[in-house]
Order: C-alpha cells, then structure tokens, then sequence
C-alpha cells in the first residue's frame, strides 16, 4: 500500500485495500454467503436416492437430510472460501424443514463466522430404479437349477441347495449388480431372478460359472419394439453342480416370492 493511501470506510493506514476499502470494512458491506430462498430436495422414499438435475445419486442413503444435501445449496461469491460448514434444524413442519447453516469463511485474508438460513422443501418422488421393480420391471432372468444329468434332486432339497449357491453369489456380485435384481420366485425346479439390467444379468452369470462352476445356457425371446428396435429379454439358465457339503448348510427357503436383502 503506498504510502498516505487508507480506506475510506474506517480510515485505517495499516491494511491493504482494495478500491479504497479494506477486508475487513469490505466483508462488513458484502453478502459473503447466502442460500435461495426455498430449496428443493427429491428424495426416492424407497431407496433414499436422490434427484440431481436429470439424474438419481446415492441409492442406499438415509432419507433424513444431511450436510451433503444441504451444503450444495450455499452461493459463495468468488472471492470467499467456506472452511466448514455446520447444519442445525431449527423448525420442521409437514412439508418444509427450516435450517440455519453456521459456516468459517475466508475473505482476502481474514476469516469470519457467517450464519445463513435456509428452507427446504423435501418432494418423495420414486426413482426409476424402484419404479421398475414396484411394476415389475424386467429385462433379463437368470434361472437357477440343478444339474441336467443324474438321479432328480426333490423339489424342497434342491431349493435350499440353489438358496445356498445364490447367497454365496450374492457375496460376490458388485453392488451395482445387487442393486438391478428386481425379485425372485420360488418354483419347484428351482428359483427364478428377475433384472431391470441386463448386462448386470449376464456378469452374475458369468461369476456364477467362474466362481462356483454353474453351466450357462443363454436365450432370448422378442417383447416388443421402441424407437423402431427390437426388444427382447434374455434367460440364463445356470446349472449349478451337486455338493454333497452343501447340503448340509441347506435351509429350506420361505414360500412364494421373496426379494434380495440388500
């Protein structure tokens, strides 16, 4: 700062300025955090994902709103950096919850403690992923059987057999694999497991005859057409070879449809 110039605002010669103001009478004159007056955060009621911009995130969170939904909605000028951020609610009414976010920012220099408030709107709306499997959605199925050759295993043995072969599978998929069986139903040569993915299918197939030996005998049957193409949806029929070790880890599986624990 040269010699004689001061701020115009308090008067002070020991600070830099800048346009004639220093940092501290310029973070007292400008709005160093602010938030919209109304947010809005979509949330699956099912899954807990959430709806940014024309996509879904975060399958699997918890349905209370956290800092992670709340912090995104902060309007930080250029020049301001936020150090922390921390959430308090303070009101909560049917549709809307009040906030007020106490942050550490940094402006030229100085740090100063700001409180901003906010109101958010929380919408439940489901994501596509649990409206397709609400609907029944499917696309691929992969059919777990016993062996083609040999002596027929009984209906409710050979259940619990495929139950214990799908529970070790299931340890083994990729969560985003996990996330695309959509239901299961019990039948008396084994289980069915429905999709939403069929490329998911496919993998868990694969896995299946790497990992634990099943044989795989792919198909596929024509549904219908959108856009001008074809759609069809593909079985994969695995066949998984008889342990007689895993017989004794066989539980006998609940009656009609169950889903996947996720």
């Amino acid at each position: 700062m040269s010699e004689g110039e001061f701020c115009v605002v308090c008067g002070a010669t020991d600070r830099p300025l800048v346009d004639g103001v220093c940092a501290e009478c310029a973070a007292d004159r400008t709005p160093l955090l602010s938030a919209p007056k109304r947010a809005v955060v979509t949330v699956c009621p099912h899954c807990g994902a959430r709806e940014v911009s024309a996509h879904w995130e975060r399958a699997g969170s918890s349905p209370v709103l956290t800092s992670e939904d709340l912090t995104p909605f902060l309007e930080v000028p250029p020049e301001v950096g936020v150090r922390r951020v921390q959430w308090d609610e303070t009101s909560v009414t049917a549709t809307v919850r009040e906030f007020v976010g106490r942050a550490r920012v940094r402006f030229r220099g100085i740090e100063r403690d700001v409180e901003v408030p906010l109101s958010v709107r929380t919408v439940h709306k489901s994501c596509p992923e649990c409206s397709r499997r609400s609907g029944r959605y499917y696309t691929a199925t992969l059919q777990l059987r016993g062996p083609a050759e040999g002596r027929p295993e009984k209906a409710i043995p050979l259940r619990a057999r495929l139950e214990v072969e799908w529970t070790r599978l299931v340890r083994e998929m990729r969560p985003d694999w996990r996330k695309a069986v959509s239901w299961r139903e019990e039948l008396p040569e084994g289980w069915d497991c429905f999709f939403t993915d069929t490329l998911a299918a496919r993998a868990v197939a694969k896995l299946a005859k790497q990992k634990f030996g099943a044989s795989i005998k792919e198909s596929s049957s024509l549904v219908g057409r959108k856009n001008g193409q074809d759609l069809y949806r593909v079985t994969f029929c695995l066949r998984f070879p008889r342990r007689t070790s895993d017989l004794s880890d066989a539980r006998p599986g609940a009656g009609g449809e169950q889903a996947l624990e996720q």
